[in-house]
């Protein structure tokens, strides 16, 4: 399990797998939706920890870049804009996973609503 954290490109299954182990306090990390305030209300992964679209991408790639050592897996709607944003903080050293197929292949539990830090 704690294999499937370090992997970069995740499947529906996978990351499934790995909340289920978060919520059994197995395993920790952090899951990022990428996209817009709007799609979010539209329908979001259960248990998402922070929504930072890239839109506003320059006002917050600094303070994730600090957080090197916190495992990370990000989304979005098709895996597109997420494996983009993996992309650039590899290059700055991290390690991050990305949902590879996006929350459109996503068959775990969803919600609607905006989102609450």
């Amino acid at each position: 399990m704690h294999k499937l954290v370090k992997k970069e490109q995740l499947s529906n299954k996978e990351l499934q797998k790995l909340l289920q182990a978060r919520e059994n306090k197995e395993i920790d990390f952090t899951l990022i939706d990428v996209r817009e305030p709007f799609e979010y209300e539209m329908q979001h992964i259960v248990k998402t920890d922070e929504l930072l679209p890239t839109s506003t991408f320059n006002n917050w790639v600094h303070d994730l870049l600090k957080r090197k050592d916190e495992n990370i897996i990000l989304y979005c709607r098709s895996g597109n804009r997420s494996y983009q944003v993996q992309q650039i903080l590899e290059q700055h050293g991290m390690k991050v996973g990305n949902l590879e197929l996006g929350i459109l292949d996503y068959t775990g539990k969803t919600a609607k609503g905006k989102f609450i830090s």
